[in-house]
């Protein structure tokens, strides 16, 4: 087995063309000598060992000049030497990143890109705060050391740096909605013309009319335009009974009269804000009151059912006696011109229309009583005539 590894070895060295640096002793137990190393060269002695014999760790570099032909001695393996210089991120070596001799890059005069650098940042960082896009919908206040300068319109647009002048983009077209109250469970109570309570709730519209008086006039404009509108409502709604401000035609003009009142209002401010419109979204009676508030409102709608009844039935009675006055009018007229006739006409209409349903016996003149009942004549007549048949019958 010995003779078997010794040929292995010779191989691996031929094939390096270097020594083995694992091969082992061949006959006669001596280590066969260095390459380069001439036979007739002085052995180390036993207690100063030759540091060109051995083992050489194949990962690290060589150490020093070993004999006349150029070769580096040897050096032994040790698990300290393999791991001295490594670290996490690999081996470190002179000079690298993160190395103890690590420096920056200098120019060809010897100083510093350093400055340059940190110039360029800062010529960066000043033009993106110089330049600025404004959109279409959009309108931008300038102030220069706080202090108002001019209004950019839409496009790109240049001014100094922060913090000489700074810059707020606002959209100016878009349509704004403010809700009172703001919260669908919140109750907004507004005293009426006719000393009632109604819960009312309701949202304004409004854009930006001029920036720079919206932006520096009014110190609050959101919480401006929210008062102005509460004002105006309450003004509005006292002018008004309880059943006109929740009928739809009283809720249309309360809307009109807020509209108008708060934009007249804005503009004495001068708070550059246009009120598209007004939108009532609810008018309840408060929640405390509201089965009362049910309770009235139907007896309300009873009484006005009675009323509504008792003036039908009292124009079919007045239309009725508008027509009997006027055919009397025509009778009369017609009486004027032949009063026996017309006397003994209405004498005749009226005698039917009392008789008609009477039964009448027929007696004749002195001294003859003959007996004809007509009623019963009529009897006997209705039941001697025979039904007419149905149609479609046999």
């Amino acid at each position: 087995m010995e003779r078997s590894g010794g040929f292995f070895d010779s191989i691996a060295s031929a094939m390096a063309g270097k020594r083995n640096p694992w091969a082992k002793p061949s006959g006669g137990g001596r280590d066969p000598e260095p390459d380069g190393v001439p036979p007739h060269a002085p052995q180390p002695s036993a207690d100063k060992p030759d540091p060109s014999r051995g083992p050489r760790n194949p990962w690290l570099p060589g150490g020093g000049t070993g004999s006349g032909n150029g070769e580096r001695p040897r050096r032994s393996a040790s698990i300290e030497d393999i791991f001295k210089n490594r670290g996490p991120e690999g081996p470190r070596r002179l000079g690298g990143p993160g190395g103890p001799g690590f420096r920056l890059p200098q120019r060809p005069g010897g100083k510093s890109w350093l400055p340059l650098a940190i110039g360029a940042m800062a010529a960066v960082a000043i033009a993106m705060a110089s330049i600025h896009q404004v959109e279409p919908k959009e309108q931008a206040t300038v102030t220069t050391l706080g202090k108002y300068s001019h209004t950019l319109q839409s496009g790109l647009h240049l001014t100094l740096p922060w913090p000489i002048q700074s810059v707020e983009v606002t959209d100016v077209t878009s349509i704004r909605s403010e809700s009172i109250p703001g919260s669908a469970s919140t109750e907004k109570l507004i005293l009426t013309g006719d000393q009632n309570l109604v819960d009312l709730s309701y949202a304004v519209r409004w854009n930006i009319k001029d920036l720079t008086q919206y932006r520096f006039q009014l110190a609050e404009p959101d919480e401006t335009i929210r008062e102005v509108a509460e004002a105006a409502m309450r003004a509005s709604v006292a002018e008004h009974p309880l059943d006109r401000v929740l009928s739809g035609e009283g809720r249309a003009n309360i809307e009109l009269t807020v509209h108008e009142r708060m934009q007249a209002v804005l503009d004495a401010y001068r708070s550059g804000v246009v009120v598209q419109g007004v939108e009532i979204e609810k008018t309840d009676p408060p929640e405390r009151v509201v089965e009362a508030f049910k309770d009235v409102s139907a007896a309300q709608q009873d009484a006005e059912t009675d009323v509504n009844r008792a003036r039908a039935y009292a124009q079919q009675l007045l239309a009725r006696a508008e027509g009997d006055a006027a055919a009397f009018d025509k009778i009369y007229e017609e009486y004027r011109l032949a009063p026996d006739v017309t006397r003994r006409r209405l004498y005749y209409e009226t005698m039917e229309s009392v008789l008609a349903d009477t039964d009448k016996t027929i007696i004749e003149a002195e001294g003859v009583t003959p007996y004809l009942p007509l009623p019963e004549v009529r009897r006997r007549q209705q039941q001697a005539t025979p039904a007419p048949a149905p149609t479609g019958a046999q």
